[in-house]
């Protein structure tokens, strides 16, 4: 990491893939947290006001320390701060109804997802994803007389489809399944990111053999949004060989992405081609009838009472993300424990409302736009920043330019000030990566891949 920024990031991104964080406890409490600083093993972190800062270091201070020693491989203490920007919206929450919402983040932040677990019987199926429910089902060994009992018809399984529809869910379906019923068999689960960061990791510490021992010996390795690889050619690499070694032993693979293989852009291949050796199955946005059996369902193991209108409002506004209606049956939960109101509907359109307001992109900054693109060009955000003149660090600085310009609109005097360059300099590299984009297909893939993650992110 090159930056804290960057690596916090990385960090949050942690936190989001912890079982033990709800999606509504990251994205009010966690997501919004700044970077800071980094001195001495201390990490210190803003939030918008002092009752966000309070509420965070308690309900959170802990999976955020844990974050940390997993991203860098050593202990850090973190000081939360107060940002100092104001938010009229964050500072009318800690005035009026202060007291609700920290006894809602402690509700949020206790209610573990061990309370509901990533089952296949807490897996709500519909037509949406009954194939691919099926398929996860055959590779868990459920319906065998043994899991993992040689190579199937089904391996490897790739599951795709927009984020917050159940993916995820399924790898740790299988991943229970399989342990309860083989806990002598090493399952793995990890994501794209991870295993990109460990392998990294394992080439500085010069202990890449740990690394092969850990991937190359599981009996199921389960990998989330492989997407992520896309591009990094080492990683490919190692994937590419671990993936071989796996298949021609007879372990099962399963794999997910939010789009199919054949367009992950950057995917090399022959990567692709071993895809096309087992099966492929997606995952589309729920219909109304399981959607309203999801939002019954997430009721039911909360203990709570949801009038039949009220689910019916939820299932009808939420439409495309379940780990958003999941979010908005805990808030309502969380309201009607601390506070006098009943479950209503004035009270889910409240919910809803803030539900799909938290749900909109993290703002698009400098930063952000010069860190994907230095990870996507293989240098770091200060050598974009320096006055580096090697080609690869210069074309990452054009196209950080011409994103930048693309995306926010900046005058090229002010990307100029961000860059410490005159405006001329970058009226250039703008037109540089303009015309070039139009004579080399890969450079305009990796820019509109840049561009398009920016604005889902």
């Amino acid at each position: 990491m090159d930056s804290f920024y960057e690596l916090f990031e990385t960090v949050k991104r942690v936190c989001q893939a912890d079982p033990k964080v709800s999606e509504v406890g990251y994205n009010k409490w966690i997501r919004n947290l700044e970077a800071v600083k980094f001195e001495n093993g201390v990490a210190t972190l803003a939030a918008a006001n002092d009752f966000m800062r309070r509420t965070t270091a308690e309900a959170y201070g802990e999976t955020l320390k844990r974050a940390f020693e997993q991203v860098l491989g050593f202990p850090v203490e973190i000081e939360f701060t107060v940002s100092g920007k104001t938010d009229e919206k964050a500072a009318a929450q800690a005035d009026g109804f202060s007291e609700i919402e920290k006894r809602m983040a402690d509700l949020l932040s206790s209610h573990q997802r061990s309370d509901y677990e990533l089952t296949f019987e807490n897996f709500i199926k519909g037509k949406s994803n009954e194939l691919a429910y099926a398929y996860c089902i055959a590779v868990s060994g459920r319906n065998a007389a043994a899991a993992g009992s040689g190579r199937t018809v089904f391996n490897p399984l790739f599951i795709y489809g927009d984020s917050g529809l159940g993916k995820t869910h399924l790898l740790k379906a299988i991943e229970h399944e399989v342990r309860k019923n083989h806990p002598e068999y090493n399952v793995i689960y990890t994501t794209g990111e991870s295993f990109t960061n460990e392998l990294v990791k394992s080439v500085s510490d010069k202990d890449t053999y740990s690394f092969h021992e850990k991937y190359r010996k599981a009996d199921y390795l389960l990998l989330d949004d492989i997407q992520f690889i896309a591009g990094k050619e080492m990683t490919q690499e190692e994937f590419f060989h671990t993936f071989n070694e796996l298949y021609n032993a007879g372990k099962q693979i399963v794999i997910t992405s939010d789009i199919s293989p054949n367009r992950i852009k950057k995917l090399e291949e022959r990567i692709k081609s071993r895809f096309a050796l087992g099966v492929q199955a997606d995952v589309q946005p729920p219909d109304f009838e399981t959607r309203m059996a999801i939002v019954q369902r997430k009721a039911e193991l909360l203990d709570l009472n949801l009038p039949d209108p009220v689910a019916r409002i939820i299932s009808e506004k939420i439409k495309n993300n379940i780990r958003q209606l999941e979010g908005a049956v805990n808030k309502i939960k969380g309201l009607t424990m601390f506070s006098n109101e009943s479950p209503s509907i004035s009270m889910a359109q409240r919910v809803i409302k803030e539900t799909l307001i938290d749900a909109q992109p993290a703002e698009i900054t400098v930063e952000r736009i010069i860190g994907d693109v230095a990870a996507a060009f293989g240098v770091s955000a200060d050598d974009i920043r320096s006055a580096t003149r090697s080609s690869q660090v210069s074309m990452a600085r054009k196209a950080a330019v011409y994103i930048i310009r693309e995306v926010k609109g900046m005058s090229f005097t002010a990307i100029g000030d961000e860059f410490k360059r005159n405006h001329s300099t970058m009226t250039i590299s703008y037109s540089d990566v303009k015309e070039m984009m139009k004579r080399n297909s890969d450079l305009k893939d990796t820019i509109d891949d840049i561009i398009n993650n920016l604005k889902v992110v």
